[in-house]
């Protein structure tokens, strides 16, 4: 894939859906409709997603050094983390104001509301379409393509409301298109804030630790497995440590080609890409794979 073909199509749907954004919102503002301003946050929600991700990788190629000896490929996920919260909080204030439009109903200038929509309807399937062709080779321009494809959708629903509201003044629908859209975003929001979370709390990746157990004491040389800790490091990198027992005889030459064996195992089964273990004798021998807190030494 020509990468500088693949950044200026990035540059070229930011900018657009930059355009988009701001004249949905100026546009949900002058025509008093909640359904082109919950829109606009999904728009503003996939910008930010973009532009975030774009920096952040910048960032994650920075060599590692003696402040961050892991490297700097957690920004990603930092910037993933602060987008879904600020989300949920939009998501939920727009879902908010919407059930407060159905007792205190507002006039919507359908015209304006209509325009604009249709402007945001053909600027997303244009988006969509620049990042179709790569999203067949790179599943991190395929996720924009996802993005943007959800976005064409939310705009079908607010150009349908709008021809209802400017035809025919079912006002109720603005607020009812809020609704769909804003709880769509919030729900997109809370997938992107947890995976996020799981990540920065060192969540077990859904590892089967059982599976780990089974592969690490099929080598014969080793007698137990415990203080295992599994967690994804980042998008990239799964990562484990553990203590082996194994014979007091066993040569550090000969343990490192049992890890190095046991390395290629869990990464071929389990996708486990980064494994540090420890070698014991004794200590340890009749722990279980998680020690609690208070044994651990």
């Amino acid at each position: 894939m020509n990468k500088d073909h693949t950044t200026k199509r990035y540059v070229f749907v930011t900018l657009l859906n930059v355009i988009v954004t701001i004249a949905e919102f100026l546009g949900g503002i002058f025509s008093g409709s909640l359904a082109l301003l919950s829109d606009a946050v999904h728009n503003l929600s996939d910008v930010g997603a973009i532009v975030l991700s774009f920096v952040a990788h910048l960032i994650g190629q920075r060599n590692r050094n003696k402040r961050k000896t892991f490297g700097y490929q957690r920004a990603e996920t930092l910037a993933a983390f602060t987008n879904g919260v600020v989300l949920i909080v939009i998501s939920l204030v727009l879902f908010v104001e919407a059930v407060e439009r159905f007792w205190q109903p507002s006039h919507i200038k359908g015209g304006i509301m209509l325009i604009v929509a249709i402007i945001g309807l053909v600027a997303n399937f244009i988006s969509m379409f620049a990042m179709h062709h790569d999203a067949k080779k790179n599943l991190n321009v395929r996720s924009t393509f996802v993005h943007m494809m959800s976005d064409a959708l939310s705009s079908v629903a607010v150009v349908i409301g709008a021809i209802f509201i400017y035809f025919w003044n079912v006002t109720w629908l603005d607020p009812v298109l809020t609704i769909l859209v804003s709880t769509f975003v919030l729900h997109e929001a809370y997938e992107i804030t947890m995976k996020a979370a799981n990540v920065l709390m060192e969540s077990n990746p859904d590892i089967d630790l059982e599976k780990v157990n089974q592969i690490v004491l099929s080598f014969p040389k080793v007698k137990n497995i415990h203080h295992v800790h599994v967690w994804r490091y980042s998008d990239d990198y799964i990562m484990l440590d553990a203590h082996l027992n194994v014979d007091k005889n066993l040569t550090a030459g000969e343990f490192e080609v049992v890890c190095q064996k046991i390395g290629q195992e869990l990464k071929q089964q389990l996708g486990i890409n980064h494994i540090n273990l420890q070698a014991e004798c004794e200590r340890g021998r009749n722990d279980d794979m998680i020690v609690s807190r208070g044994r651990e030494q």
